[in-house]
């Protein structure tokens, strides 16, 4: 059984309206352009597919694109955009769910390995991807930094969003590497505020790459976000790839 938490039907009907940046084509732009170069002529697989708010995108530059999904109410959501046929989905974990045929190219995106809780399962996530891979494919991370040099002695919590219509905060376990997001969401024009949260599994870079080592994946590339750009010190995320031999 995952340690994911599973997505409500609630969360699921209001997540593409919350992440209207992350729908962005200044987001989608580079982000499917990226995917799309590395799948090449072959198939993608993305785990944790959502909503589709990438999936969908990218099967309509017309790579053939499958999913896992964990949420059966976030998987109804991509429904409305795409049928089984043009987009099929399996429910299941990423970590252990399988999908029929070879994949030129597996890919996580905005942060969702973290919500496997535990660095065994996310070391399953790595060699899952494998066995989906033909020899030569890629597989791929979005991930955030653990921001731990913003916290002080003493301050286990840091701000990463503070705007009129939303208020969003980490805080760390630094000894189980969880963090946990929390939300206060403007809800309606009763001016109230919704409380949601969500708890994570970080891991560094460093980590990540002796996983892909584990599942027989060697690193290619890492980049500081989907446009290419270098990934420096200060780099708040990463785009990292790892190769399956040929």
């Amino acid at each position: 059984m995952t340690s994911s938490e599973l997505w409500s039907r609630a969360d699921a009907d209001r997540y593409d309206a919350e992440e209207t940046e992350m729908n962005s084509d200044t987001v989608l732009g580079p982000t499917v352009a990226f995917l799309a170069e590395l799948a090449a002529d072959g198939r993608a697989l993305e785990f944790a597919i959502g909503t589709g708010r990438v999936g969908v995108p990218l099967r309509e530059r017309g790579v053939p694109v499958a999913g896992v999904e964990f949420s059966e109410h976030m998987a109804a959501v991509l429904r409305r955009k795409a049928d089984e046929e043009t987009l099929p989905v399996v429910i299941g974990d990423m970590a252990t769910t399988t999908v029929p045929g070879e994949f030129t190219l597996v890919y996580l995106v905005y942060n969702t390995i973290s919500n496997l809780l535990t660095q065994d399962e996310q070391v399953e996530c790595f060699r899952n991807a494998a066995r989906h891979l033909a020899p030569g494919g890629r597989f791929v991370i979005e991930l955030g930094v653990p921001p731990l040099r913003l916290l002080p002695p003493g301050q286990v919590a840091v701000p990463f969003d503070v705007s009129e219509g939303h208020l969003g905060f980490d805080t760390f376990d630094l000894v189980g590497q969880i963090l946990v997001s929390h939300h206060l969401t403007r809800d309606g024009a009763d001016g109230r505020y919704r409380r949601g949260g969500s708890r994570h599994r970080y891991a560094w870079p460093a980590e990540l790459d002796l996983m892909a080592r584990i599942a027989g994946l060697e690193l290619e590339r890492r980049v500081a976000d989907w446009d290419g750009s270098p990934f420096v010190q200060d780099s708040t995320k990463h785009i990292s790839v790892w190769r399956k031999p040929s």
